[in-house]
């Protein structure tokens, strides 16, 4: 079986074949106290830098600036501390080193081509201790670069099926908060368990952590897949382009900095693009990435290596859209990345003075801008041209277009659906003769979804009385335009046969009825949002009407183009760009009231918003526009969003290849209907269910729970079992409250608690062992107490000397163990939010490990455990006590019945539920005695009170806020 110190020794003879010289931590020039291996980096500074060269000694002054930059990180400015040492390295890094104390540019790497990259030293050790050997942490694999750490891994032992890549990734993560001095110089970082390998950047969330695959072999499971990604990955050419030209800081809205690096597809397509334009042949080249991998981004890289490769002599990069919405998008993209030398052309007059003007910067535009150029604007070659959703843009002769203006200049179209063989225009523009398949790189719908870059799409049909009645809309058509010619009849049939149906008032009054009541039972317990897509602007004021009854007001909004609309109908939503980007913030936030947008044109392309699952399709569509409109739904957002999910009004899916009509045979699987997942559920239950044959259930009791506990005799049966009950789970949540489940109810709660029970209390193997969601949660009750507590609270009173004869006098140790174990787990999942009870539970999980592993003997694990339970019941003696909790929502109902009136009619037992979960979240022991705590609670009240009920009171808010520092 493999080991960690196996997989260790592995991945270093990869990397050590790929160009990296090993030197053990022992024979590394550095005390442990030392982030950067300084005699390396002085040697380099000296080897690239004949100034320092000419005096050593500058390169200690050089040295000096980078030791305060370490030294001074917290893990809070970790991310700024981060982008000032790339900044610092390939910008900022003049030093009066010239005749007369001129300031010159200090190289610290050597970079882009073969010879510079030579210059630079790369070495590889492992078990690198920091800041001291004793009580320091160790990290398992470090990779340098002229004495830099620049790449760090953790490696886990598979030692059980649980433990994943994910244990190192979260060590990774603790480790940026406990020592970020070690990640001042990071570019990126990885990890496995051997099966599978995943990295990340700093401060990155473990769950957004992407793959490295090669174009030729995507598989995973195996170490020889590990070896083959790293050896791809992590070459010393590839780290160093990555570092220079794919990793950037980008400010999300509330300011905050982050990094991005690129996924293996981005890096890909980007440097094919800059690979192409070097050669200078071919002049064109189709890129296909499915919808939601990340397009956008890959054009920011491209875009930036091109301005920055010294070859290309600074050329102009333009990027082509063929929306205004999805210009405002892209626009955003590489603002929030700080790429510098932007411009925009918002006129045919701007595009035609920047071509004719020769400049030399990022453009971005839209086709249409392009719509009256009849002549050529610039012959150079140094243009490059991207061109977003390129399948759409050969509408009319907008193509052609661009061709004629910029004769000379590179053509990349980039889509995010396939291109039919017939769309002989996109391929004539794009294509290339030279690329298979006529595509230079290809993302495939089925790569995203492995990647879990993206997530999968079901679709939901729904009671057949709401589809579309065309039989009856044709029979009273005929009626309608007897005598009429076969032209005249097809004419006026095109233009009024669909508005009749969509507007159909009854009909539209039922299509609501269902998307309230799906949305309230299946979607919003989950915390998720959703988009009702109509059939025209006229559609959206009869269903926001609709939906209002159902829902009030503040629950939807409609998103749609207000032009050409003299007799302002649509008024109320006429918003100018920065209004709509407020409006859309808004509704990306969990906590805002607004649930549900709807549209007919707007927000089907472009449009991003993890937080929406759900998409009500109530407009007929076709291909490219149904593929982009129902992707909107498969982003990643946090573990419960499993999938994307269209219901299906119109019967589009009845027929998917029909609907889905694309040479490429996959796309025939991108949407499932979810009746399949139906089908699937007896299969899943009784996975579940065959570990415990034979075990009679009627009596719910210890007895059960521990027969079913030794039905699980292992770690890795355990793993097995949760990994089944995790499909189950999955499928649960994405059904309920389907009648389909109450002949499973029993069981799955019955399994539900089994598994509660068995669940490791450190987090560890939390790709197997995840969270409940919140509809399995409310039917468990988030409980699994079975009664008999009170015998091991009786034997934790003991003094020491009983405890060792109760101990003696058991017939059956193990029993009584299992009990004390099984209460001890329970009391801890009660409290996992609450820090005591975190520490705890890693505690008891370091105890089995000794005890599996016969460090320890039975009574003395007996006695341990005892101990531990002793020490979670004093903790629970510390927590407040619900009976306090009740006194403060009753203070607090009494308070928001005196607020409520005609023009604030807030439902108080929502307002006050709402506060007193977030409170609970929020609060720890003791928060009432720090600034941070009191801030924590305020800001949580502030954002129930003010933002979520729009109740702006302060004397209401300081009485509320009052009530929770007394009970709470």
């Amino acid at each position: 079986m493999l080991n960690e110190d196996t997989i260790e020794q592995m991945i270093i003879a990869t990397l050590k074949k790929v160009g990296w010289t090993y030197i053990s931590a022992e024979d590394m020039p550095r005390q442990d106290s030392e982030v950067m291996v300084e005699s390396m980096v002085k040697a380099a500074l000296i080897r690239l830098n004949p100034e320092i060269a000419e005096v050593p000694a500058r390169a200690d002054e050089v040295i000096y600036k980078l030791r305060s930059l370490i030294i001074s990180v917290q893990p809070h400015n970790l991310v700024a501390q981060n982008e000032m040492f790339k900044k610092f390295v390939f910008e900022e890094n003049s030093f009066p080193f010239g005749k007369d104390g001129r300031m010159v540019p200090i190289r610290f790497f050597g970079t882009q081509t073969k010879d510079n990259l030579a210059l630079n030293e790369y070495v590889v050790t492992n078990q690198w201790c920091y800041p001291v050997k004793e009580g320091g942490k160790r990290l398992d694999l470090v990779l340098l670069v002229n004495g830099f750490p620049v790449v760090i891994g953790e490696l886990k032992t598979p030692f059980r099926d649980a433990i994943t890549w994910l244990d190192g990734a979260k060590d990774i993560a603790d480790y940026e908060k406990s020592i970020p001095q070690m990640f001042v110089t990071n570019i990126f970082n990885f990890a496995s368990e051997g099966k599978c390998y995943r990295y990340g950047s700093v401060n990155m969330p473990v769950d957004a952590w992407g793959p490295w695959h090669t174009p030729e072999d995507k598989s995973e499971g195996m170490l020889i897949n590990v070896q083959k990604s790293i050896a791809d990955m992590i070459t010393p050419e590839k780290v160093m382009d990555i570092f220079q030209f794919f990793t950037m800081f980008a400010t999300d809205k509330k300011y905050r900095k982050y990094k991005i690096i690129a996924r293996y597809q981005q890096y890909e397509g980007a440097n094919l693009i800059v690979e192409r334009v070097k050669a200078g042949y071919p002049k064109q080249g189709l890129i296909w990435h499915f919808q939601g991998s990340g397009k956008s981004l890959l054009m920011v890289f491209a875009a930036y290596k091109l301005r920055m490769t010294p070859e290309l002599k600074n050329p102009a990069v333009v990027i082509v859209d063929d929306r205004i919405d999805l210009e405002t998008q892209i626009t955003a993209t590489f603002n929030a990345s700080d790429i510098p030398n932007m411009a925009a052309a918002r006129t045919k007059e701007e595009l035609i003075k920047f071509f004719e003007g020769d400049m030399r910067k990022i453009l971005i535009t839209t086709i249409f801008r392009f719509g009256d150029v009849e002549k050529c604007l610039n012959t150079s070659s140094n243009i490059i041209l991207m061109v977003d959703e390129a399948h759409r843009t050969q509408e009319g002769d907008l193509g052609e277009k661009m061709r004629i203006a910029l004769p000379n200049a590179f053509f990349f179209g980039l889509t995010g659906t396939p291109i039919n063989k017939l769309d002989k225009n996109t391929f004539r523009t794009f294509g290339a003769p030279e690329d298979k398949n006529g595509y230079m790189s290809k993302y495939s719908f089925s790569d995203s979804i492995r990647d879990h870059a993206t997530l999968p799409l079901n679709f939901e049909a729904v009671p057949v009385e709401l589809h579309v009645d065309r039989q009856a809309i044709d029979a009273e058509f005929d009626e309608l335009t007897e005598g009429l010619s076969k032209e005249d009849k097809a004419e006026l049939s095109r233009r009024v046969n669909m508005k009749a149906i969509m507007y159909n008032r009854e009909r539209i009054k039922k299509v609501c009825e269902h998307i309230a009541k799906h949305y309230q039972e299946k979607i919003e317990p989950n915390g998720y949002k959703g988009q009702v897509v109509v059939y025209d602007r006229e559609c959206c004021l009869m269903y926001k009407e609709e939906l209002d009854k159902l829902l009030g007001s503040e629950a939807s909004t409609i998103v749609m183009d207000t032009n050409n609309d003299k007799a302002d109908r649509y008024k109320a939503y006429r918003r100018d760009r920065d209004e709509e980007g407020k409006l859309l913030d808004y509704y990306r936030d969990p906590n805002s009231p607004l649930k549900l947008v709807i549209v007919t044109a707007k927000l089907l392309t472009g449009f991003d918003a993890p937080i929406l699952q759900v998409m009500y399709l109530d407009k007929p569509m076709k291909d490219h526009n149904l593929l982009q409109a129902i992707c909107r739904t498969n982003r990643t957002y946090d573990e419960g969003k499993t999938h994307g999910l269209i219901v299906d009004y119109i019967g589009i899916f009845d027929n998917v290849a029909n609907a889905l009509n694309f040479d490429e045979e996959g796309m025939k699987k991108v949407i499932t209907n979810i009746e399949g997942v139906k089908k699937e559920l007896p299969r899943l239950v009784q996975d579940c269910m065959d570990y415990f044959v034979g075990i009679n259930r009627e009596q719910d009791d210890w007895e059960v729970l521990l027969e079913a506990q030794e039905r699980l005799p292992d770690d890795n049966t355990k793993d097995r079992f949760a990994a089944y009950f995790r499909t189950l789970s999955r499928a649960w949540e994405a059904l309920s409250p389907d009648p389909c489940l109450l002949n499973y109810t029993k069981d799955y709660k019955w399994l539900a608690k089994i598994y509660q029970s068995v669940k490791p209390t450190d987090n560890r193997g939390a790709l197997i062992w995840s969270a409940f969601g919140a509809k399995t949660m409310e039917l468990v009750h988030e409980n699994i107490f079975v009664g008999e507590a009170d015998e091991t609270q009786e034997i934790i009173t003991m003094d020491a000397d009983l405890i060792d004869d109760f101990i003696k006098a058991q017939a059956d140790l193990k029993k009584v163990t299992m009990k004390v174990e099984i209460n001890l787990v329970a009391l801890i999942q009660k409290h996992s939010r609450d820090p005591k009870y975190i520490a705890l539970g890693e505690k008891l999980e370091k105890l089995r490990d000794q005890h599996k592993q016969g460090l320890i003997g039975s009574i003395e694990f007996l006695k341990m455990l005892l101990s531990l339970a002793r020490e979670a019941a004093q903790a629970e003696r510390e927590v407040v006590p619900e009976e306090e909790i009740d006194k403060g929502k009753a203070a607090l109902t009494e308070l928001f019945n005196g607020v409520r009136n005609e023009s604030t009619p807030i439902i108080v037992e929502r307002i006050v539920n709402d506060i007193d979960g977030i409170v609970k979240i929020v609060r720890f022991d003791g928060w009432q005695n720090t600034s941070e705590g009191k801030k924590d609670i305020k800001r949580a009240l502030r954002q129930v009170t003010w933002k979520k009920y729009g109740i702006k009171d302060q004397e209401v808010f300081d009485k509320a806020y009052s009530y929770i520092e007394q009970y709470y």
